[in-house]
């Protein structure tokens, strides 16, 4: 293996100024965090980029395959090194660009020189080395403007370092640099995707999830916390509290007008969700709702729900199609176990014909004839909590270690 290191650039971080050292440190703490089954890393942060030591070929490939998926992370290299000998340096080019097969391609060279006494200036390591793999590289020609490969070189004081690739991150903000937000997350095709755009900005999410047994089965709870997992994958573990909801949705059903009972019940979820969120100290809830694709999301409908709480409601996907968050969702790798033909909570009871333009003040007044307080505390206080992934997951990784 010829690669040394891989060089990580920050993109965004880079404009954060005096808050940036604490991006920074929560970028590395994500990596750490997400690689912990080819744990130790060597991993050393510089202001403007961020390097981690290749040791072998396996923490290569893991390190290739997974970087894309975490947050904060603009774009990243392979990097090699050699020397400060010009022969050792023709002959890692030549090494590097065979990486890239047969087929036709063009390139250019990049020089950059930290190192101003070394003897060679920009132009003759440009010209010794595109003449090199010119000679051994038959199906390979120059090209100055937009070349398929850009070689960059990087001329330290310690050695000679070398990239050809520039592979595209995630992009965003590290998981967990803008504070914490409760998700609402069901299961279907939204929630998901509004967790991961608020982890793109940096949110850490704990998510909430509404069970109503034994309408909803445990086939639909393995779903959520399937789920649950895949967005673990950008950056942070997630605890999921699942909240009992049969007594207070059989309530609903029973004493609530048919056309309002989606609205009432979409209000008691975000009264337990706010509470929820208090307790665990977040600083506003996520929703996966978007403008007018349900009868519940309906401006009249969303300010109705929001009346029963001042707490920020977050809502990344209301002005997107739902065409946009499927490709989302199958990007990010959650639309498949979305859409299993499992039903959640908010599906069972929904009405023939639900009221779209509700007022708060009328469903007030259905609501008043129910002591719902209790029920709502009651739900909070026996919710079940799973931390994501599970810790024997974790702990099987290091077991090889010890």
């Amino acid at each position: 293996m010829i690669f040394k290191e891989i060089l990580i650039r920050y993109g965004e971080l880079s404009t954060k100024g005096r808050n940036k050292n604490d991006f920074i440190r929560r970028l590395r703490e994500n990596i750490r965090y997400s690689f912990t089954d080819i744990w130790p890393l060597k991993i050393r942060a510089e202001r403007d980029r961020m390097f981690i030591e290749i040791e072998n070929d396996e923490k290569y490939e893991v390190l290739m395959q997974r970087l894309p998926e975490v947050f904060g992370i603009q774009s990243f290299s392979p990097v090699a090194a050699c020397e400060k000998d010009i022969d050792a340096m023709k002959q890692l080019a030549i090494d590097i660009m065979a990486q890239y097969g047969d087929e036709p391609l063009t390139f250019k060279v990049e020089v950059r020189r930290t190192d101003k006494h070394f003897p060679y200036d920009t132009y003759m390591i440009q010209r010794e080395l595109g003449g090199a793999v010119l000679t051994n590289h038959q199906n390979i020609s120059v090209q100055v403007k937009k070349p398929d490969v850009e070689l960059r070189v990087e001329v330290r004081y310690d050695a000679i370092y070398m990239m050809g690739q520039i592979i595209p991150g995630a992009a965003g903000m590290p998981v967990g640099s803008n504070g914490k937000s409760l998700l609402m997350l069901s299961g279907g095709i939204d929630s998901p995707v509004a967790g991961y755009l608020m982890m793109k900005r940096g949110v850490r999410v704990e998510a909430i999830h509404f069970y109503s047994p034994p309408y909803t089965s445990e086939h639909s709870l393995q779903k959520v916390k399937d789920l649950t997992n895949e967005l673990t994958k950008f950056g942070a573990k997630i605890r999921l509290h699942v909240i009992p909801f049969t007594e207070i949705q059989v309530l609903i059903k029973d004493r609530v007008p048919e056309n309002m009972t989606m609205t009432v019940t979409r209000r008691m979820m975000l009264r337990i969700a706010d509470k929820v969120r208090e307790e665990v100290g977040a600083l506003a809830i996520v929703t996966g709702e978007s403008l007018g694709q349900v009868a519940s999301q309906t401006l009249e409908s969303l300010t109705a729900i929001n009346a029963v709480t001042a707490t920020p409601i977050l809502r990344p996907l209301i002005a997107m199609d739902k065409l946009d968050i499927i490709q989302i969702a199958e990007r990010i790798n959650t639309y498949e176990t979305s859409v299993q033909p499992y039903e959640d909570c908010c599906t069972i009871f929904t009405p023939a014909r639900p009221k779209t333009r509700p007022k708060a003040e009328k469903v007030a007044y259905f609501e008043s004839f129910t002591e719902f307080d209790e029920l709502i505390e009651r739900a909070v206080k026996n919710r079940e909590m799973h931390m994501l992934p599970e810790k024997k997951a974790i702990v099987d990784k290091f077991a090889d270690l010890l």
